[in-house]
């Protein structure tokens, strides 16, 4: 895959606002453990960044996959993790069934307002006691009259205090006796606020405070009968489960590419820190194993590199790149804790400083072996696709 000029200049594009209205807050909105999301996201709505594979008929610019590509690794650029991480829900996590499968209807409603940037979406899957395990999800609408009413609890949810509407995965009926507990479930649009205010039956039960990713609100939510029109439902009831899986498929590439400038930005740090260093009547770049781990790690990052962009090329092309985005998610899931390890080593005591960029990759980075799909999940997929296993699913 290789970018072209038109990707080139989304990314001049999206760096030139990281630098001017992102950067300059990043340590303000870690501090406080939220950023303005409205704000951030109209912003980049207002440059035509949130849609950029989406529908042209709901304010999308209808292009293909790599331009998501190019858009999620110059988000690497913003010195967190925790705003990435809630640009991407929006553009690559909570829509991409909405573009999909929704109805005009729905897409004129939630989907538009969310390129625009007017409205801020996150996504509802994992629970208390179902989270890799998505199988296992408990959250119910049960059918009265027009409606789903629906109960239940989802936790770790990203962006929850500022959306505005969820793309949520529920239980719409029993499973029939012997059938899989996948065919029972669907994707609903669940509207989170009305005129400011939560919705009737939704309560933000508690704010999850974490080791990083802190400027990413992430919350614990409790459904309580809550009122959603069965019109709100994305494609056919009972196949939730199968979209969601194809949400996946673009959220696992999105980590990826997403990660590739900030590990790039990692090694750059580090290295310029190592020649300034002194140590032992020289710079502690004048040490052989320094030098050393460093082309290691260098080299494991263009190795990913690699891997992700014939991924991307691979989804582009309309292939199935199930086997490919899993590879590629547990690559960048390990290397998001190997690099910024090895890199706060050679910092010594300045790595070990809450302040230090590097230290807060070193915390921001470990959840990129568990959100998403942790790396246990990844090899069980891939293991079922080689053969090694014993059966072959797509997930």
């Amino acid at each position: 895959m290789q970018y072209t000029h038109e990707h080139l200049a989304i990314q001049k594009t999206l760096k030139r606002y990281i630098d001017e209205h992102i950067n300059p807050y990043v340590d303000e909105w870690e501090d406080a453990e939220i950023f303005p999301a409205h704000q951030v996201f109209k912003g980049l709505g207002d440059l035509g960044l949130l849609g950029l594979t989406k529908p042209e008929a709901f304010g999308g610019a209808g292009l293909d996959y790599s331009y998501a590509m190019a858009m999620a690794e110059t988000l690497g650029h913003i010195h967190c993790g925790g705003i990435p991480m809630a640009i991407g829900v929006q553009t690559d996590m909570c829509t991409p069934a909405l573009a999909r499968f929704g109805s005009d209807e729905l897409r004129a409603q939630f989907l538009a307002p969310a390129i625009r940037g007017d409205m801020v979406g996150c996504i509802g899957v994992s629970e208390p006691g179902a989270g890799s395990d998505v199988a296992a999800i408990k959250t119910y609408a049960r059918k009265d009259g027009a409606d789903y009413v629906i109960s239940g609890q989802k936790m770790w949810i990203t962006n929850s205090f500022q959306a505005d509407w969820m793309c949520l995965l529920v239980n719409t009926s029993e499973p029939p006796s012997g059938v899989s507990a996948h065919k029972n479930k669907s994707l609903v649009i669940v509207p989170m606020r009305e005129s400011g205010r939560l919705v009737k039956g939704i309560e933000m039960a508690q704010k999850i405070k974490k080791i990083g990713m802190h400027s990413s609100d992430t919350g614990l939510i409790y459904f309580d009968e809550v009122r959603v029109p069965q019109r709100y439902l994305l494609g056919q009831e009972g196949a939730g489960f199968t979209m969601q899986m194809m949400q996946f498929q673009e959220e696992r590439l999105w980590a990826a590419a997403s990660c590739l400038q900030s590990l790039s930005n990692c090694i750059e740090w580090t290295v310029a820190w190592a020649q300034e260093r002194q140590l032992f009547g020289s710079t502690l770049a004048d040490q052989q194993w320094v030098q050393f781990k460093l082309v290691e790690m260098k080299t494991e990052l263009e190795s990913l590199r690699a891997l992700t962009y014939q991924a991307c090329e691979r989804y582009v092309a309309g292939d199935d790149v199930t086997e490919w985005a899993s590879m590629a998610k547990l690559k960048a899931g390990r290397l998001n804790r190997t690099i910024p390890d090895g890199c706060l080593q050679f910092w010594g005591g300045m790595g070990f400083t809450w302040e230090n960029k590097v230290s807060r990759m070193y915390r921001d980075g470990r959840l990129g072996s568990i959100g998403g799909g942790a790396d246990e999940v990844m090899m069980g997929i891939l293991a079922k696709i080689m053969g090694v296993a014993k059966r072959a699913v797509k997930a």
